[in-house]
């Protein structure tokens, strides 16, 4: 066998491993949550020595960045059903929003993995290889929603005023994440009386849609409209979702008006 035969079936089998390694550790988290995550169990559950998987990843925060970024296609896919929508700009950015509603319920694990990866203490100390890795994998988000507000200035849809696209959408961006935040914060929200957090969100959403002035604007209380734009994104790009997660998405908002 070559030199390059057997240079590429090396690195094969180190990446064979390395995703053993990853599907080994995302059960972990799964079944026992994040905080219990062990290296050496993770190891063992693989038969490989600790040792070994060190030679993969050099630390834990290593090994959880590596997690968060291995699971980002999934989440990518699901925001191209929103960006790639043959519908005016306007709602396209509003079906982001629901798009990235309905993962979060359907993969909280990823969401509450991605949360906590991000806080200074796993951030900071893991390598800047693994960090490149995770802005990397999820990169393909920002040019989807970059590509939506391009077109929606390029239709007159929304002023830029001289802001580059992911500047327009950063607010709404912000929004979402700070309410997965509050979300997976156990009992934050009910103690407060929030008891649909992620409709919330959406009338918030559209409230700062029309902030930007982003046409057609949308009045974010008016409920019927709401619902009935909810209702049509999730028949028509999330019907294969599980039916109870896209039902709960589109009902009517608790006391609306019929």
């Amino acid at each position: 066998m070559s030199s390059m035969g057997t240079r590429e079936r090396r690195l094969r089998e180190l990446a064979e491993r390395e995703q053993l390694f990853l599907d080994a550790a995302r059960e972990q988290i799964s079944g026992q949550g994040l905080l219990t995550l062990q290296m050496a169990k993770v190891a063992r559950s693989c038969d490989y020595a600790t040792g070994t998987l060190y030679q993969h990843f050099s630390s834990k925060e290593d090994l959880l960045l590596a997690i968060c970024a291995d699971q980002a296609e999934k989440r990518v896919a699901t925001m191209a059903r929103a960006a790639h929508w043959d519908a005016p700009s306007r709602d396209r950015m509003f079906a982001l929003m629901v798009a990235d509603m309905l993962f979060a319920e359907r993969h909280p694990d990823h969401y509450r993995l991605t949360q906590y990866v991000f806080t200074e203490a796993v951030w900071g100390s893991a390598s800047q290889r693994r960090r490149d890795a995770v802005i990397e994998a999820h990169r393909p988000i920002g040019d989807l929603v970059s590509r939506i507000v391009s077109d929606g200035i390029d239709a007159g849809d929304v002023d830029s005023r001289g802001r580059y696209p992911l500047e327009l959408a950063l607010g709404q961006y912000a929004m979402t994440i700070g309410m997965h935040h509050m979300v997976h914060a156990e009992g934050v929200l009910d103690k407060n009386d929030i008891r649909d957090p992620y409709r919330l969100l959406l009338c918030h959403g559209t409230a700062q849609l029309n902030g930007l002035n982003w046409q057609p604007l949308l009045d974010p209380f008016d409920d019927v409209a709401l619902d009935a734009l909810v209702s049509r994104i999730c028949s028509t790009l999330f019907d294969d979702f599980r039916p109870a997660v896209a039902a709960r998405a589109a009902q009517p908002i608790e006391g609306a008006s019929q």
